[in-house]
């Protein structure tokens, strides 16, 4: 099962596309940012993010997509921003005909490490580790994206053998 995990932001989306097999292992096939320049208006960044997404579905063909859920943050400013790249992403997903999960950071972090409050260098380690890829290959705000990923493959897989109820949808 192909899965992209999406962790959105503004400037810097972090990404990372997985090949979850039935056993459980997987492999990383790809991680990355899509970048907008502070420059950019916020309206030319979501066009940006919602393209990217869509190249991304196009070259990985994913049967789903992870991304974090939406947190309250005390700055109004900054929750309403990470809101349009989060409403943009899932636009992008939706047209692509790709369902949409979401997870909580600590949920993503804890299916990656056993710990919901590690790193992003601890879960980058554990993520190249298991995926078959150098850490060095890894930025850092793609380490969520694989985490989120590999949640939700991880949850997907229980849902399947019947162990836990399937995941719902956004």
């Amino acid at each position: 099962m192909i899965i992209i995990g999406i962790d959105t932001a503004i400037r810097k989306t972090g990404y990372g596309v997985i090949d979850m097999r039935t056993n459980g292992s997987f492999r990383i096939l790809d991680c990355g940012l899509i970048r907008n320049a502070a420059s950019l208006p916020h309206s030319e960044c979501l066009r940006r993010l919602a393209g990217g997404i869509r190249e991304l579905v196009s070259s990985f063909k994913p049967e789903a997509a992870s991304i974090e859920s939406a947190f309250v943050s005390r700055n109004v400013k900054t929750a309403m921003i990470l809101s349009l790249a989060r409403g943009a992403v899932i636009t992008a997903l939706a047209e692509c005909g790709v369902p949409a999960f979401e997870y909580s950071p600590k949920s993503a972090k804890r299916a990656a490490t056993g710990l919901g409050e590690a790193d992003k260098s601890q879960v980058a380690s554990i993520m190249a580790n298991l995926g078959g890829l150098d850490v060095s290959q890894i930025p850092d705000d793609a380490t969520d994206a694989l985490a989120l990923a590999f949640c939700h493959g991880n949850l997907a897989l229980r849902s399947a053998g019947g162990l836990v109820r399937p995941p719902v949808p956004i």
